[in-house]
């Protein structure tokens, strides 16, 4: 039977419904291979995987996680870190500025009749009319340092890029829309006013300089302070007030105290005696303005000699002058921005335990932090060349891990969301390195799972008992050790000692690996500190206490087998003989412990990461 009218009209309906339908599955399955190839084009086009098998897009290389920052193709041959790109803009010529400081009466100079003038060398990016950019400043005395006064070689002025921070952040930052201040502190290169130094005049002053970077016509408002050593005090002193357009403050090995840094338990560093003296002689020219005096140029030289001989009886609250330069209490009180720490573990200049607990002081605050802690000295993470030249037990065999050549994308990310309101918040983290170079991440340091081994040592090798002076010294050694130990916190070692003929005695002790001789830590303490802390109390002849001694900062491994080897003396590096040295504190015996705080972390823990390997790029 043939077909009629109808059905052939609704078979050819059918067909031509199911051409229509392969045509639109045929478009639709083209344009999804087709945004396939896109989007697969965009993300391998960018270098996402660089040839390693890892899925990132190289060309966002400020989202690359940081443990993935290894794996990005960066130029790492410069004498400092670099970004990945260069910045869009260009820089504007130096311009210099002076602030005048309206300083308290208790504040004002004995001398010279003029105003108190900070002076600010500035560097801005050339941006579009009307951009307005933030403020990256250092800040402290060593411009125009030294030459003409008593110490050293005459140091640049501040009207040139110094080559700590500021000729790195011109490089690197001020192309990307920051401004660069380099200031210097009242007393040094073109500021006047006496130097005060790290008192409350230069604090005061400090603190005009940022309002003023503020408040600029040209400025957002937000204010960073970086910097290394005096630098990075600085940046703490700043932090003091509560400066509103102070957003983020970046110490480097910056103190957090004056005594802080030069007494750790009662201690004295050998410096302490002479630092005031050699600071106002460093910036002391011969011209009009050094004849302007701080009343505290006169109680500084003589503080640490009164405290060293008599703190027990007064000798370090007679005045004011520790109280004044102690910068933590007032920033924990009244600062409210970030702070990224970064310290050298085997810094003997300004010691690592000023970061620890402060990191922690500061994250119960509410406040973001983060820290870099690599086994360098006193000296920035990105300098291969400086961290070459450590020596073993003090950052060698950290090496060449120990230098970080990603830190500039740190840096770019901080200061993007601190100063610009750009990208996510940072994380508050520790970014810890191990004696032998591995690095891992902490939320918290000391890490919070440590465990606590307690060790009697009174029956170590060597026994615990005897005199410690300076003509004697101990050293105990332990048994074999079981098992692997990772030492992530601070140590502590606690025993009963007895005060011969006089009223104090102190103990230096050295923690080593024994089988290797390979040091791994120390620890000092006077026994008038003998609870730790800043709070002397006195220690008469002839008489027993239990000193409470706690290691500086340490992240170390210990092999299986290996021991651990206690050197006691009297006095050690940097330290100053106690002023009862001659006949030394004698070990009575009894209670000896030392507490280990130790970490678990697998070779497959997801917290150990890998670090840039600039020095693959030197031997090419």
């Amino acid at each position: 039977m043939g077909e009629t009218p109808l059905e052939a009209e609704l078979i050819d309906s059918v067909a031509a419904r199911r051409e229509i339908s392969e045509l639109n599955l045929a478009l639709t399955s083209t344009v999804v291979v087709i945004i396939a190839f896109v989007v697969m084009a965009l993300i391998w086009g960018s270098g996402a995987f660089d040839g390693r098998g890892e899925g990132f897009d190289a060309s966002r290389w400020w989202d690359v996680p940081l443990e993935q920052r290894h794996l990005l193709d960066l130029n790492m041959t410069g004498w400092r870190s670099q970004l990945p790109e260069d910045g869009p803009f260009g820089v504007l010529p130096m311009s210099d500025h002076f602030i005048e400081v309206d300083l308290p009466l208790e504040e004002q100079d004995a001398g010279y009749p003029e105003a108190a003038l900070m002076h600010v060398a500035l560097w801005l990016p050339d941006v579009p009319e009307g951009t307005l950019v933030p403020v990256i400043a250092t800040i402290h005395p060593y411009y125009d340092f030294g030459g003409e006064g008593i110490a050293g070689d005459d140091s640049t002025p501040n009207t040139i890029p110094d080559r700590g921070v500021g000729q790195w952040v011109l490089e690197e930052f001020v192309p990307y829309g920051y401004a660069l201040a380099q200031v210097s502190t009242f007393g040094s290169g073109q500021s006047t006013h006496c130097q005060d130094v790290k008192g409350r005049g230069e604090q005061i002053g400090i603190d005009a300089a940022v309002t003023w970077l503020g408040e600029q016509e040209w400025s957002n408002g937000n204010v960073g302070i970086m910097g290394k050593s005096y630098a990075g005090t600085t940046a703490w002193e700043g932090a003091q007030f509560g400066n509103p357009h102070l957003k983020t403050i970046v110490p480097i090995s910056g103190s957090i105290g004056v005594q802080q840094m030069f007494y750790r338990n009662g201690s004295a560093e050998s410096r302490s005696m002479v630092y005031d003296l050699l600071y106002q002689g460093a910036t002391a020219d011969l011209t009009t303005d050094d004849m302007r005096i701080c009343s505290d140029d006169i109680i500084g030289p003589a503080s640490p000699i009164t405290t060293w001989a008599g703190a027990e009886v007064g000798g370090d609250r007679w005045s004011d002058y520790w109280e004044e330069r102690f910068h933590l209490p007032d920033v924990l009180a009244n600062y409210e921005g970030s702070v990224y720490l970064v310290w050298g573990m085997q810094d003997w200049n300004v010691d690592v335990y000023h970061a620890f607990p402060t990191y922690q002081l500061l994250r119960e605050k509410g406040l973001t932090v983060r820290a870099i802690m690599g086994q360098w000295g006193h000296n920035y993470p990105d300098q291969p060349s400086t961290h070459s030249e450590l020596e073993s037990g003090y950052g060698k065999e950290a090496y060449p891990e120990v230098s970080r050549m990603d830190w500039a994308i740190e840096l770019y990310n901080w200061f993007n969301y601190y100063l610009k309101d750009i990208g996510e918040e940072p994380e508050s983290l520790v970014q810890m390195q191990r004696n032998d170079g591995r690095w891992h991440i902490e939320e918290t340091w000391p890490p919070a799972d440590i465990e606590w081994k307690s060790q009697n040592i009174g029956g170590w090798d060597g026994g615990f008992i005897g005199t410690v002076s300076a003509t004697q010294s101990m050293t105990i050694t332990s048994p074999p050790l079981g098992e692997e130990l990772h030492i992530s916190g601070m140590p502590t070692l606690h025993f009963n000692v007895r005060t011969n003929l006089c009223n104090g005695g102190q103990m230096f002790v050295t923690m080593k690996e024994g089988t290797s001789g390979l040091r791994l830590g120390h620890a000092t303490m006077d026994v008038r500190y003998r609870d730790g802390g800043y709070e002397a109390q006195a220690a008469v002849p002839l008489n027993d206490y239990r000193m409470l001694m706690e290691f500086n900062p340490m992240d170390v491994i210990i092999p299986a087998g290996s021991t651990i080897q206690l050197v006691l003396t009297e006095n050690g590096e940097d330290y100053l003989p106690s002023s009862c040295a001659a006949v030394g504190l004698v070990i009575v015996g009894g209670k000896e412990n030392l507490g280990l705080p130790v970490i678990v972390r697998a070779d497959d823990d997801p917290r150990w990461f890998d670090v840039p390997a600039w020095w693959e790029q030197v031997e090419e």
